[in-house]
C-alpha cells in the first residue's frame, strides 16, 4: 500500500493560518510570542507560524529550536551514539509563556522529552503544545493546545508531514511500515 496524502500544500497552508489565529486568540495579551520548534520538523513549523503571526497580527515572534535527543527516554534503544543538535535558545525562557511546535504527537514521549529539555534552559511561566498532526495512542497524558488535523491511525501505519523546506513537498501523509520516530 502506499502513502495516503491526508492534506496537500494548500490545505497545510491554510490550517498553519489556522493554527497561527488559534495562538494569537489564546495568547491576546502578548507583545512578544515564543515559538519553539522541536527539531527537526518542529522548526520550519514554528517559522511558518511566526510569520502568520506577524502578518496576522501586531504580536511579534522570536523562534528557538530544541534539540531533545539527550532527554529521549529510549536513547539506548535507538543509537549507539547519539547524534545531538545544538539547541538554539535565542532567548531567555525564565517566566516566558513557551509554545512548542511539532510535526505530530503520537505517544507523548517526544513532548516530554521537550519539556525536560526546555527545563534544564530554565523555568517557563507556561508551556503550551502546537502539532501539525494528532494520531492519538497516548503513552503518556499529554494532549496539544493547539492541533492541526486529528488523523486517528493504526499502530501500524505512521504520518509523514512533509514540508518544502526539507522534503521537496508540503503534505501530509499516512504511510504502511514502520515509523522513524515515535512522538
Amino acid at each position: 500500500m502506499g502513502d495516503k496524502i491526508i492534506l496537500d500544500g494548500l490545505t497545510m497552508k491554510r490550517t498553519l493560518a489556522r493554527l497561527a489565529h488559534e495562538i494569537i486568540e489564546q495568547n491576546p495579551d502578548r507583545e512578544v510570542l515564543y515559538l519553539v520548534g522541536i527539531k527537526t520538523r518542529g522548526v520550519p513549523l514554528a517559522m511558518i507560524l511566526k510569520e502568520n503571526i506577524e502578518r496576522f497580527s501586531d504580536i511579534r515572534a522570536e523562534i528557538g529550536k530544541l534539540d531533545i535527543t539527550l532527554y529521549r527516554d529510549d536513547l539506548s534503544g535507538r543509537f549507539d551514539v547519539p547524534h545531538v543538535n545544538e539547541t538554539e535558545l535565542p532567548f531567555d525562557i525564565n517566566e516566558r509563556n513557551i509554545i512548542l511546535v511539532d510535526d505530530v504527537l503520537y505517544t507523548g514521549r517526544t513532548a516530554r522529552a521537550a519539556m525536560d529539555a526546555l527545563m534544564a534552559s530554565g523555568r517557563p511561566a507556561r508551556i503550551q503544545l502546537c502539532v501539525m498532526v494528532d494520531r492519538g495512542h497516548r503513552e503518556l497524558p499529554i494532549s496539544a493546545n493547539f492541533v492541526g488535523k486529528n488523523i486517528p491511525t493504526s499502530r501500524s501505519e505512521f504520518i509523514a508531514v512533509r514540508l518544502e523546506s526539507i522534503d521537496g513537498v508540503d503534505e501530509v501523509a499516512i504511510c504502511s511500515g514502520k515509523a522513524e520516530d515515535k512522538g
